[in-house]
């Protein structure tokens, strides 16, 4: 049996590490062909080559070297790329991952060629179709064959929109590989003090001028040490000017993009989280860090339980005070504990692979 796995942006790297892994530990019979195809949607060597050694990940088998680009032009060339892919080496079946242009691209070329489809991480919606990856997931979730879902919540999304027949619980691949890897990072160098890890990337915030000065203001007031890992969207869209007036704040410390380990280590040491990823919501919930999300949804409804997940949009006179509740501890702390039990608690790889094979088996779950 042939599987392609289809990846080319960071969140998808550590999604297939997993995927690749569980597909290795398959007992020896299970005659399982798996290759990789990286879009080079991610191509700096920090977004991109560190994770594939860090996490183990075999090389990629195809590499389409596609770049950055406007929407159209970099779908419209992964598709191209995909196709010819699997006109040569016809996989039976192909998997996709998360949200990014690479994600529809490889749905829509392998379904036109009536291949079968995988989505991992299926389901999700922040019901904003302004977001570019809320189109992909609605796009992807309806090209595919099997749906793997990683919480109960992304289930009704699908259901709800009539794909329950081929939407399956599978848990949260992420959850695997942070188990596998927080125990036994070291503190990083710079986590010596208090401080607020930020990250912002997304298109509907380094976009509007407006959002980003919000932004800026925003990490002018932090009362507290704040530690800022760049993402080439966010160096690229920001005005000379402005990169110069962060760079310039004695509180903020400016890092390149981190690999896996590190942005971990940075997360599960930080005292607080303010982000627009999902993933990195995520990953503070599993840590047990208070996140701040900087935008008006979350796809990751199950990390607002107990306060842990807020979601505040990019206004610094909201969000400021929160933080300073959450540094003063006078009751705005969240309560209990994550429960990751709902992401399946470390266990989501083995299931999902027992669910595509038992779907292109023709096997029932």
């Amino acid at each position: 049996m042939r599987l392609l796995s289809i990846v080319g942006a960071r969140p998808q790297f550590m999604k297939v590490a997993v995927i690749a892994a569980a597909l290795k530990a398959l007992p020896e019979g299970a005659e399982i062909e798996h290759r990789i195809l990286h879009t080079g949607q991610h191509y700096d060597p920090r977004m991109s080559d560190c994770f594939f050694r860090q996490l183990s990940i075999p090389d990629p088998d195809f590499h389409l070297g596609i770049g950055s680009g406007n929407h159209g032009a970099q779908t419209g060339a992964m598709l191209a790329g995909i196709e010819r892919v699997l006109s040569e080496w016809r996989a039976d079946a192909v998997i996709v991952y998360g949200d990014t242009n690479s994600t529809v691209a490889g749905a829509l070329a392998a379904a036109k060629l009536h291949v079968r489809v995988i989505h991992l991480e299926a389901g999700l919606r922040s019901f904003n179709r302004r977001m570019p990856e809320e189109i992909n997931r609605v796009a992807t979730d309806h090209l595919s064959d099997v749906l793997l879902c990683p919480t109960a919540t992304a289930i009704e999304n699908a259901q709800r929109e009539g794909l329950g027949d081929k939407s399956y619980l599978t848990g949260d691949v992420m959850l695997d590989l942070l188990l596998k890897y927080a125990a036994g990072l070291d503190p990083h160098e710079l986590a010596k003090d208090s401080y607020a890890l930020v990250t912002m990337h997304r298109a509907e915030n380094t976009d509007s001028p407006a959002r980003m000065g919000r932004f800026i203001t925003l990490l002018e007031r932090l009362p507290l040490t704040a530690i800022l890992p760049m993402h080439p969207r966010l160096r690229a869209k920001l005005p000379a000017n402005d990169l110069a007036r962060i760079e310039r704040l004695s509180h903020v410390r400016v890092l390149e993009p981190c690999d896996y380990g590190e942005m971990l280590a940075l997360e599960r040491d930080a005292c607080m989280v303010l982000t627009d990823s999902g993933g990195v919501q995520k990953e503070a919930y599993f840590l047990g860090v208070p996140c701040l999300t900087l935008r008006t949804e979350t796809e990751w409804k199950e990390t607002l339980e107990g306060g842990w997940n807020r979601v505040l949009d990019m206004n610094p006179d909201v969000v400021l005070p929160v933080v300073d509740s959450l540094l003063r501890g006078n009751g705005s702390l969240p309560k209990g504990v994550p429960d990751l039990e709902q992401f399946g608690s470390g266990r989501a790889g083995e299931a999902s692979v027992k669910t595509i094979l038992n779907s292109l088996r023709g096997e029932s779950q």
